[in-house]
């Protein structure tokens, strides 16, 4: 400056805090929709661990049950091995198409109605909201100084949250475990550290994503709203404003007439906000689609409500798609297609898919071996001239009762199979007879022995065949005889 004085710098603000949403209460058809599903998704998680299920003796007796000790997975009659993991990825596949599905016909309208996430969160705003009173209510109340009265409120909305929490961090944990062996170990404090660690782990986050962050998880943490965008297209449902009937927005006065008022140009909206107030999300759909809209449908029972109350039509705000906007701007009559390439691609593949997986498990073997030949040493040759390589032999006996077997190598003429640690009771000699145990892998020690004119080349393919006594199941394990070769 001239004068000399020196010049303070502005502060500069590079980001807006976050403001904390206050969403109003909602009464229409998509609310309705929305506590329906709440409460069928809520009685699933936590019925389903105590539903009883008889698997046989020495087996869980848990309807769901995913066992990460044992380690196995129970759903009804189901049953997952660890070696069979890719049943869990088919799984996994089917879920990812028909979200995928979900949101070519209906955008996120997951995220509004059955997202964990949505569910809890609707819950804490629902103990919120009967401790604290509805939006403007709860709005006076955080801006109101601390007295005994606010304190007792907050206490009371916190008791809440941290009752449903604990609740809720129960609830995942019984699904890894034996339900009501966990209930009396927690409440007797003799859980074991793992389970009492992921209670309070589930519970601590319940409490914090559910009741503090909310819908900054799907601002900040969420993939899905930037990836979903990819997912639409131009007949995909989502929720909209129709712009040409409700601008332009603004107030209407008691005493002014819809004729008045649209001679004017202002069309159906009131500019009331009730859309606003209403969303879990603090999204202003008039401003157009989002990718932070969640469709959950709450600002179109809001804008119903209004429209009822100014006797006006319905559908102001509603599930449309850009197909029919244009159509119906061109004055042309628009028919929604639910069978499109795109539905029917994911439709196709989770049919297929899950039909593979239904069909493999039907046809599933009881039984399943694993061989491992040793590597050191590759072979021994005997004092007679014979070889011998050794193998480890693993049979999983998938059913719940005990099971013994035979062993065979075929492929190579003279092939002698041996168990180490299985003797015959009358001669006391090593026998080609084994036997495991219900639901378990036995792990047993072979050697298989070869004259030697019957393997001339250093690496000889060999079938290990195993045999069920008692039914004649049989399964086998193709691998290789190592031998000094020919000179």
């Amino acid at each position: 400056m001239p004068d000399g004085s020196a010049v303070t710098p502005a502060k500069v603000q590079f980001f807006e805090s976050q403001k904390k949403i206050h969403p109003k209460a909602v009464s229409g058809r998509y609310r309705r929709w929305k506590t329906i599903l709440t409460w069928v998704l809520l009685a699933a998680f936590f019925i389903a661990p105590w539903i009883r299920w008889e698997r046989g003796p020495d087996a869980p007796a848990q309807a769901v049950l995913f066992d990460m000790t044992t380690p196995r997975f129970f759903v009804f009659w189901i049953e997952i091995w660890p070696q069979e993991i890719y049943y869990l990825t088919g799984v996994l596949i089917v879920a990812a198409l028909g979200l995928f599905l979900a949101t070519a016909l209906a955008g996120r309208v997951w995220c509004g109605f059955t997202c964990p996430q949505t569910v809890w969160t609707d819950l804490f705003v629902w103990i919120e909201r009967a401790f604290e009173g509805d939006r403007a209510e709860r709005i006076r109340l955080d801006k109101a100084p601390w007295t005994a009265r606010k304190v007792l409120r907050k206490a009371g909305k916190h008791a809440g949250w941290l009752a449903l929490s604990v609740v809720t961090g129960f609830g995942f944990v019984a699904f890894f475990t034996d339900a009501p062996r966990l209930a009396v170990d927690l409440l007797t404090f003799n859980a074991t550290y793992e389970a009492a660690g992921f209670f309070a782990l589930f519970a601590g986050m319940t409490y914090v994503m559910a009741g503090w962050t909310r819908e900054q998880m799907c601002y900040y943490m969420c993939p899905w709203p930037r990836i979903q965008t990819a997912m639409l297209d131009e007949h995909s449902l989502v929720v909209t404003y129709d712009t040409l009937r409700g601008d332009t927005r603004g107030p209407k006065r008691k005493s002014q007439s819809w004729d008045e008022r649209r001679t004017k140009g202002f069309g159906d909206c009131i500019d009331c906000g009730q859309c606003v107030q209403v969303c879990p999300v603090g999204v202003d759909i008039r401003t157009g689609e989002q990718a932070d809209c969640i469709n959950c449908g709450l600002c179109a029972d809001a804008c119903d409500n209004i429209m009822v109350s100014q006797e006006l039509p319905k559908g102001l705000i509603r599930f449309d798609s850009l197909a029919a906007q244009d159509t119906r701007a061109q004055g042309k009559t628009y028919q929604w297609r639910l069978i499109r390439p795109r539905t029917i691609v994911y439709g196709l593949l989770m049919l297929v898919i899950t039909g593979a997986m239904a069909w493999s498990y039907a046809l599933r073997p009881r039984l399943d071996i694993a061989v491992q030949r040793d590597r050191a040493p590759l072979f021994v040759t005997l004092q007679d001239g014979t070889i011998r390589n050794a193998y480890t032999f693993k049979v999983s006996n998938k059913t719940r009762q005990d099971r013994s077997y035979t062993l065979a190598a075929a492929g190579i003429a003279g092939a002698e199979v041996k168990v180490v640690g299985e003797r015959d009771e009358d001669s006391g000699s090593a026998v080609s007879h084994i036997s495991a145990s219900p639901d378990s892998v036995a792990t047993y020690r072979v050697y298989v022995t070869v004259p030697r004119e019957s393997v001339p080349d250093a690496s000889t393919p060999v079938t290990f065949q195993l045999t069920d006594t008692n039914n004649g199941d049989r399964d086998s394990y193709k691998s290789v005889f190592l031998a000094p070769g020919s000179k």
